[in-house]
């Protein structure tokens, strides 16, 4: 599963791209922005800064993605133990919190750092180590942990939304486990689990990114950031970037599924050790 995350977000990573910037540029009265959708994005990028400029920021989310997938999966796995009732069974509530708590720990781990990083180097255009350096010259260790609240508080509603859907998805499937999920099963599970969660905390994922860009200081801290953008810019801007968006989230989070069940019946099948 985490070695599928990297090639997942290496393959959709302009997305990902065209998503930050979108989400960076206010649509306050007298900016003109130079594009407004993800085809025109990409058109733009290509022409102005060229292909390559379109993997701005991969380097540090790859950095991160390895320890960032085990902290979420184990963890998860973990509080999801722990909640289960006398007869083992999760309520929907019970899967939230799970997936909560480990995307809150993920957050605060790896994606923080990472996602700061990420962000002001593609806003900047700069290289990983060129934008690094320059975080911690002008705003020093602390700028690399910039927006950490907003980015537990979207990190963690999306995986719990994620986890909760996929669970009760394959609760179904498969007939209350009587049944195995097919790699087929677990693919579209994740797909639909990566565009339900990408649809309900976009808000909190336009918030993050406005707080850990460069124009960061004209909030005074999360709450703030909501005000402003939903005075100054509307609702509308909270799902800026939000196609762009799913259209990265939906694939990986199809590929990341199905390779953590496939892995994880694998091991169970052929090692005592993996079995509950």
């Amino acid at each position: 599963g985490c070695i599928a995350g990297g090639v997942e977000a290496t393959c959709v990573w302009p997305m990902e791209y065209i998503k930050t910037q979108l989400q960076l540029q206010s649509k306050t009265k007298g900016v003109k922005l130079p594009y407004n959708g993800m085809i025109s994005g990409l058109t733009y990028t290509v022409r102005t800064t060229g292909f390559f400029s379109l993997y701005r920021g991969l380097a540090p989310t790859l950095v991160g993605s390895v320890p960032k997938a085990g902290i979420r999966f184990g963890l998860n796995s973990v509080i999801k133990e722990s909640l289960r009732d006398k007869e083992g069974n999760l309520s929907p509530a019970k899967n939230f919190v799970a997936g909560l708590g480990a995307g809150v720990a993920e957050a605060l781990a790896i994606v923080a750092p990472v996602e700061t990083v990420k962000t002001k180097v593609i806003e900047l255009n700069k290289p990983f180590i060129e934008g690094f350096k320059y975080i911690i010259a002008t705003e020093g260790i602390g700028g690399v942990y910039q927006g950490a609240a907003a980015t537990a508080l979207k990190q963690g509603t999306n995986q719990g939304f994620r986890f909760m859907w996929f669970n009760e998805y394959k609760r179904i499937v498969t007939k209350n486990g009587e049944e195995p999920l097919s790699p087929i099963g677990g693919l579209l599970g994740g797909m639909s689990a990566g565009c339900f969660s990408t649809v309900c905390n976009n808000p909190f994922d336009v918030v993050k990114t406005r707080l850990q860009g460069t124009q960061a200081s004209k909030y005074a801290g999360t709450l703030d950031c909501f005000k402003q953008v939903l005075a100054n810019e509307g609702v509308g801007a909270f799902y800026a970037g939000v196609v762009p968006r799913l259209g990265r989230v939906v694939p990986g989070q199809g590929i990341i599924f199905m390779s953590f069940e496939t892995i994880q019946s694998t091991l169970e099948q052929n090692f005592a050790i993996f079995r509950s």
